[in-house]
């Protein structure tokens, strides 16, 4: 049976934007019908690109558009709160980009808003919905490493990055935390939950970001957690699991692999891989079509991306940046 089309707004028209664009493309049961920019004619050209019947140079047109099921935000994230919380308001389910905002607050008021309208809305954390990380969860909560240990997981681009960069301005939420931090800091979460305690060091930019920042995080289980990232130096963008029986090593491109390594005491190394059905390695449709099956469904959150785990790993997020000194111009 041909399951409904979804119709998508897209509110942005960064790289982002247009790769998961690209990726709702190939979908059968995905359309879609409008883009929105601050610009009339960034918007224009991204319809243009991608065959988008609506082009809108304001994002109130696409949140008021009643023709959009869901809205996919883009937008760099010191502009998550408004745009998000603008198409709520308009009565639209949202699929709103990691870091899902700058801070725990607006991300309260985010889920605040989305339930007491009782509207669909997810954080982009498209590792979650990812065939062989699902596979990896369900592998560690049955076991397979015994009680977890340690976390290790890292993200670090080499750059460099120039002072004008996004990456470097204060404004919109920049550093190696929110941009490429919180793929670690999800990964660590989605394994142990949520921290009893946070230590960070860092070292900022002139402009008062970090450019790259380590993270211990610790559980009363005696569990911890050793991330880090950084916008100056590349790192292997590797992660592994260790427990009291076993471990599990994930290769570069930990937040979307194409291949997993379970290490057991006494056996032989058992490798998973990804299926050909799952598509490309950095493919974004599982999440497109996460949320497609849960606004088909009438659901408001995803049981992959719960909104309370979003929400705790705000709270880490904002742990780290008070410890190592972090805040940003409209936090006061």
């Amino acid at each position: 049976m041909e399951r409904e089309r979804v119709r998508w707004g897209v509110l942005a028209t960064g790289g982002i934007a247009a790769s998961f664009t690209a990726n709702l493309l190939d979908m059968p049961d995905a359309e879609v019908v409008a883009v929105a920019s601050r610009s009339d004619a960034s918007a224009k050209a991204f319809a243009e690109r991608f065959g988008i019947p609506r082009a809108y140079g304001d994002w109130s047109s696409l949140a008021e558009d009643e023709d959009v099921d869901v809205v996919y935000v883009a937008t760099p994230h010191s502009a998550h709160r408004a745009a998000a919380g603008l198409c709520l308001e308009a009565g639209r389910a949202v699929l709103c980009e990691k870091a899902f905002t700058l801070n725990s607050r607006e991300a309260e008021e985010l889920v605040t808003l989305a339930r007491s309208r009782g509207l669909f809305l997810m954080e982009a954390m498209w590792m979650y919905c990812h065939p062989l990380i699902r596979k990896l969860k369900a592998l560690v909560d049955d076991g397979a490493v015994g009680e977890v240990r340690t976390v290790r997981a890292d993200f670090g681009l080499a750059g460099p990055f120039p002072p004008a960069h996004r990456l470097r301005d204060p404004a919109q939420g920049g550093g190696a935390l929110l941009d490429l931090g919180v793929y670690p800091v999800s990964f660590a979460h989605l394994i142990l939950g949520e921290p009893s305690e946070v230590t960070a060091r860092a070292a900022l930019s002139d402009e008062g970001v970090d450019l790259r920042t380590g993270m211990l995080l610790s559980w009363e289980s005696g569990a911890h957690a050793l991330l880090d990232c950084s916008i100056d130096a590349g790192t292997p963008v590797t992660a592994s699991i260790t427990g009291s029986q076993g471990r599990i090593d994930i290769p570069h491109g930990f937040f979307y692999p194409d291949r997993f390594v379970l290490h057991r005491d006494g056996r032989e190394p058992q490798e998973f891989t990804a299926q050909a059905a799952d598509g490309p390695r950095d493919s974004l449709r599982h999440e497109a079509g996460e949320v497609m099956h849960r606004v088909r469904a009438g659901d408001t959150e995803s049981p992959l991306v719960p909104l309370a785990g979003s929400l705790a790993v705000m709270r880490t997020l904002d742990s780290v940046r008070e410890r190592i000194g972090v805040r940003y111009p409209s936090e006061g």
